[in-house]
């Protein structure tokens, strides 16, 4: 088998890949929707790989492994890698998990990231009403998490609330030394929702980055009676292109509340100062942009022997993504705490997507399927209707 074509196209708001091969097998794979302008970097990589034979995954990705770099610039490597695993998976006739070393689980634990109404304000009582609803949805989530801090506008919205100047922006522009009215506030919010969660919901905390060491060390501090799942991105962060472990490495330190992150890291290299020291507690890389589902399976491995969990990353994954997601959850150690659950938007993507169960998840879990490659399919004849004019995705 070889590699004819690689194609990317952008389907709503998601770029999806197709790699096509000589035996009529495609492997697709789905990038969030926030990185549209990534199809010209995918396209690079098309001389790489065509004529190599896509069961030998290994060998295409050392080609390519090396040209690609943190979020968001990991991500047409990631995307790519996936799409070969679900070629494979399909020649075969076999699921990827079975692949990449068989279950560990039948089935997955996930943790709340993309079925979430509007948040209405930055009070508590806004907080409290929010993950009251996120508690009640249908997918019975076990682990409900939610921005503050800096991951969001709590702290932009709230004057006083850190020392320096508000700047404006996307992907968490502001840093600085928490104020005691910040940190209050903040406390208060997340006190509002332990009240409603209880005990029967685990409560996770998107922080940042921007968190500046000793206002990080106050707030965990702070928050150790209210038993939080973990601090996500305190230090460093979504599009942060480095990881300062020996930063982390102080706050976990100084706390018993669990500290996360890794959504940004790009390759397994990345992760071997984090996971060594102990800098943290728990790692979430996210399989579109880490390197693909073979690369987080082997961080997973490595953080499982130095006594790190994993709880990857995944709200911008799309459907395809979610595929990936719960195949390579299935084969991961007994540090796999859950992963963050992607969802279809607009909501025509269930349309377009064939082979998810219904529902997906139940109480906070997704039971592992056995239909081969990534075990799902784009409905080529709902899909059409969605390219961009012109455009020869399916052709």
């Amino acid at each position: 088998m070889k590699i004819t074509d690689l194609k990317c196209t952008i389907i709503g708001k998601n770029p999806v890949i197709r790699i096509v091969t000589d035996e009529d097998i495609s492997g697709y794979a789905e990038i969030e929707p926030s990185k549209q302008y990534i199809k010209p970097h995918v396209m690079f990589y098309k001389p790489f790989i065509i004529g190599e034979d896509p069961t030998n995954v290994e060998r295409v990705m050392m080609k390519i492994r090396r040209l690609g770099s943190f979020k968001p610039w990991g991500s047409a490597v990631s995307a790519i890698e996936m799409a070969l695993w679900d070629i494979a998976g399909k020649a075969s006739g076999l699921p990827v998990y079975k692949l990449l070393g068989g279950k560990v689980r039948d089935k997955v634990r996930v943790y709340n990231g993309g079925v979430r109404p509007p948040l209405k304000g930055f009070s508590p009582e806004d907080y409290a009403e929010n993950v009251l609803q996120m508690k009640k949805a249908r997918e019975g989530f076990t682990i409900i998490k939610q921005a503050i801090g800096f991951h969001g506008g709590m702290l932009a919205s709230l004057p006083g609330s850190f020392y320096g100047e508000v700047r404006k922006g996307r992907f968490h522009p502001n840093r600085g030394l928490l104020t005691e009215r910040g940190l209050n506030h903040i406390l208060e919010c997340v006190k509002a929702m332990k009240d409603v969660l209880g005990e029967d919901v685990g409560l996770a905390l998107d922080c940042g980055p921007g968190f500046v060491v000793p206002s990080a060390i106050r707030l965990a501090r702070a928050l150790e009676p209210l038993n939080v799942m973990w601090l996500e991105d305190m230090i460093t962060g979504d599009y942060i292109p480095y990881v300062l472990p020996d930063v982390y490495r102080e706050v976990t330190r100084a706390t018993s509340t669990p500290i996360h992150t890794g959504e940004q890291i790009y390759l397994r290299q990345n992760f071997k100062d984090l996971i060594e020291m102990h800098a943290v507690d728990i790692i979430g890389p996210d399989p579109c942009d880490v390197g693909g589902i073979a690369e987080l399976k082997w961080i997973a491995e490595f953080a499982d022997l130095h006594d790190i969990l994993i709880a990857p990353h995944g709200i911008g994954d799309g459907l395809i993504g979610l595929a990936a997601l719960v195949q390579v959850s299935a084969t991961l150690p007994s540090n796999y705490i859950a992963f963050e659950y992607p969802v279809g938007d607009p909501k025509w993507w269930y349309d377009i997507v064939d082979g998810l169960p219904d529902p997906i998840v139940k109480d906070g879990f997704i039971e592992v399927w056995d239909k081969p490659g990534l075990g799902v399919e784009l409905n080529e004849k709902r899909a059409r209707r969605y390219l961009p004019e012109g455009d020869d995705f399916f052709d």
